[in-house]
């Protein structure tokens, strides 16, 4: 189980701080999958990085039971360096997996080419996306975060992500941020929606869907 407790998350800003999450308390259990809703600059890419570890919250805690990757496709944690097959190397190192085994399928689906030994400074955010999610496909995590990782690529790709993700790990838990209604109504069972740094949650996606739109629909209204 990975829970969330009390967590805050508060940015420096002109004149002072911007709180982006306030308290916010949940659990994810083994197997769940939990869509996270909320306008654009709601918090719902904080939330998941500080669910990673990636990001610290300014207070509160995270307690982890599971193992749970980074944000798919997020690749800050990539040393720009480093080629593409080296940065792997490194992460199979860090997990205690082998190399040689994991490189033919993370070239193969990252569809990098030659660039896979080629230096990640010179790849373009969509090449560093690519790269990120075949990496994170050759790590059996308990729980994947999934941060709007099926807008990277085109249609084939995006594809072969939702068969890698939600057929092949569907005994996963997974947080999903998705703008994609279809996939947060067809893949998750929790729905999660982020608003003034609050989170309420619904078990039904038409409810949570109808106060989302509310809320736009007032945001919409204000400007």
């Amino acid at each position: 189980m990975i829970r969330l407790l009390d967590i805050t998350k508060r940015y420096p800003v002109k004149g002072g701080e911007r709180t982006i999450l306030n308290k916010v308390n949940f659990d994810i259990r083994p197997g769940e999958r939990i869509g996270v809703l909320g306008r654009n600059g709601a918090g719902k890419s904080t939330l998941t990085r500080i669910v990673s570890g990636a990001e610290k919250p300014t207070a509160g805690k995270v307690e982890r039971e599971m193992s749970v990757s980074w944000p798919l496709a997020f690749n800050g944690g990539f040393h720009a360096r480093l080629t593409g097959a080296d940065n792997l190397r490194f992460i199979c190192r860090i997990y205690g997996v082998d190399f040689k085994e994991r490189f033919e399928f993370v070239q193969d689906f990252s569809e990098l080419g030659s660039f896979i030994d080629e230096p990640v400074r010179i790849y373009s955010s969509g090449m560093k996306a690519r790269l990120a999610f075949a990496i994170s496909m050759v790590i059996d995590f308990d729980c994947f975060l999934i941060d709007e990782v099926i807008a990277v690529g085109d249609e084939r790709f995006r594809e072969r992500c939702r068969v890698e993700l939600f057929e092949k790990r569907k005994d996963k838990a997974m947080l999903l941020v998705s703008h994609s209604r279809r996939y947060l109504e067809d893949v998750c069972n929790r729905f999660l929606l982020l608003n003034d740094g609050h989170i309420e949650e619904y078990p039904d996606f038409g409810i949570a869907l109808k106060e989302y739109k509310k809320i736009m629909s007032y945001s919409s209204s204000d400007q």
